[in-house]
């Protein structure tokens, strides 16, 4: 029988045995578990309880409501008291802050409602200003960046057409039938003019094409691109042509041509700022299309594939 006095020796020496691990034991391979579990137990009712958009009876400190759990930012109730009363929150009266403060949970209450029905889907207002959100949102980087001189310099350097004044022109467009000669009537504008004289016996006419003086954009549209770009590049007493259209042979005979000039830097310093902020901002939208594009799932219609 064993005595009292080996009691406390062989508990010590089984507590020894049980947490060896240099041994294996069953009971305290169960324990252990049992512990384990426990904690994650535990860890997962904190972040069950504590994860965005569980329940919370507490308004954070940068809200002054909660609308199903969803915070009315205490920014806009301050901004909105500014615009409509023209105070701040510290000189407005209660019973302005309460209108304020009804007036925004009710918004956020038809924010959510809009987001239950989906509105976005079937108005078409919505939808633009959605997208119009995100568009400003993706550039507004690119917007508020101020970019260093020499960026700035190099960009007017390589569009210098964009910051030139408007051309000048004045020229008359002149029309012949198809069966005239063109050297017959290059020969003959080129000694005369466009007289009557001249123009009479070759059955020729002025047109409402270009017949005075126009801008270079003006003349543009009205003579066509093709034409325009050799007629630009004549001085005064020059003739471009023949360019054959619709109605015959058309040959243009240039009285004056003032040239684009392109204006000092620093004079059109701030139109350069806005052009490079804005082509730095389609630059990264493009980017994000392809990004939006690329991660998600598109099928389209076989009619218009």
């Amino acid at each position: 029988m064993t005595s009292s006095s080996n009691v406390p020796r062989e508990a010590r020496q089984a507590s020894e045995r049980f947490w060896d691990f240099r041994r294996v034991n069953s009971g305290r391979g169960i324990l252990l578990m049992a512990i384990g579990a426990c904690l994650g137990l535990a860890l997962a009712g904190y972040g069950l309880f504590t994860a965005r958009g569980t329940s919370t009876l507490i308004v954070p400190a940068d809200a002054v409501a909660m609308v199903n759990q969803q915070p009315v930012s205490r920014l806009d109730f301050n901004a909105e008291i500014e615009t409509l009363y023209g105070v701040d929150v510290a000189q407005a009266s209660p019973a302005q802050k309460q209108r304020v403060l009804q007036d925004l949970i009710r918004q956020e209450l038809y924010v959510q409602r809009a987001k239950e029905i989906d509105v976005a889907s079937s108005d078409p207002e919505v939808r633009a200003a959605m997208v119009s959100a995100v568009e400003q949102q993706v550039a507004s980087d690119a917007l508020t960046a101020k970019p260093d001189e020499s960026v700035l310099r190099a960009y007017f350097q390589a569009h210098q057409d964009a910051y030139a004044s408007e051309g000048l022109i004045t020229a008359t467009d002149l029309v012949f039938p198809k069966t005239a000669s063109s050297e017959t009537v290059r020969d003959a504008l080129t000694r005369s003019g466009p007289t009557p004289q001249v123009l009479t016996p070759l059955m020729g006419q002025k047109t409402a094409r270009l017949d005075g003086q126009e801008f270079y954009f003006a003349a543009r549209i009205h003579l066509g691109a093709q034409a325009f770009d050799q007629v630009r590049k004549l001085s005064a007493g020059g003739i471009a042509g023949p360019f054959v259209m619709d109605d015959g042979v058309h040959f243009v005979f240039v009285q004056e041509n003032l040239a684009p000039k392109v204006q000092p830097y620093d004079e059109v310093r701030l139109k350069v700022a806005s052009d490079y902020a804005n082509a730095a901002a389609r630059r990264i939208t493009k980017g994000e299309d392809q990004f939006f594009r690329h991660r998600s799932n598109i099928l389209i219609a076989s009619d218009l594939k």
